[in-house]
């Protein structure tokens, strides 16, 4: 727990300057740089035999599609269909065996989207005016209620919440998620001054924790799947970055979809 605590806080300790002071650019830099390490931790995963190949997949076109949803998304559907073309294509010319080459490219073909387009949104929300508090709304909702979750599954979990793909979480420690989400939420928005309602803050921090665990789930289905217990190494007691992000790629889509909503 104390290696935990420790790595968390030092990774906050690297980002949360940037976040504040750094404007747009600096998150669009910190959120390009943590999707590079997640497609090397991707491939890694889902391709261990064929690594290099996925690689030289994943990560130039992986990068193209974020940084076009990001900064052009008029291009980026042209931009998404041709790298989901070189991901069908080059696992076939490359892999002689059909069925292995035909789980590549299925498998590479997910990695362009899992983590380059759900991570964008990331940065969508900081360009809003009060971007920097939705981010650290993001943030703080994801986070803390994943804190939340692990003491309360650890001190008061009894009842297991989905054991055929995390047998360790429990319906108790969602329960302590959603409490550290909304409390989480309501200091973002007593500090930072968000543009919501208190009532519609803990609806929707509540339903972000929820989208949280089931982004967490997902990247738990997926390391069964592929045989893996962690996705990395880089974070001592958390594993690897994708670990740490697997809930923001549910919950940052569909915080920048409220926002949305709110704009109507």
């Amino acid at each position: 727990m104390k290696q935990r605590l420790i790595a968390g806080l030092t990774g906050l300790g690297i980002i949360l300057p940037g976040l504040i002071w750094g404007g747009v650019t600096a998150i669009a830099i910190i959120v390009a740089i943590a999707l590079l390490i997640c497609l090397d931790e991707f491939a890694r995963m889902a391709a261990p035999d064929h690594k290099k190949l996925a690689l030289a997949v994943l990560l130039p076109v992986g990068l193209a599609v974020h940084l076009t949803w990001t900064w052009a998304p008029e291009a980026a559907p042209v931009v998404t269909a041709i790298g989901t073309m070189a991901a069908l294509a080059v696992p076939m010319f490359a892999v002689s065996e059909v069925e292995i080459a035909a789980q590549l490219a299925m498998r590479i073909g997910f990695g362009l989207v899992y983590t380059p387009l759900l991570m964008a949104p990331l940065v969508w929300l900081r360009r809003e005016p009060d971007g920097l508090a939705l981010v650290f709304l993001v943030l703080a909702v994801t986070w803390l209620g994943d804190t939340g979750a692990y003491f309360a599954g650890r001190f008061a979990g009894k009842t297991p919440l989905f054991p055929r793909v995390s047998p360790k979480k429990t319906r108790e420690g969602v329960v302590g998620g959603v409490l550290a989400a909304v409390v989480g939420a309501c200091v973002v928005k007593a500090v930072g001054g968000l543009d919501i309602g208190w009532a519609a803050l803990v609806g929707l921090a509540a339903v972000l924790d929820l989208a949280g665990v089931v982004g967490d789930l997902t990247e738990s289905l997926l390391k069964r799947a592929f045989g893996v217990k962690d996705s990395g190494w880089i974070m001592p007691g958390h594993g690897g970055i994708l670990d740490r992000v697997d809930a923001l790629l549910f919950t940052g889509p569909l915080l920048w979809g409220f926002v949305l909503l709110r704009h109507l």
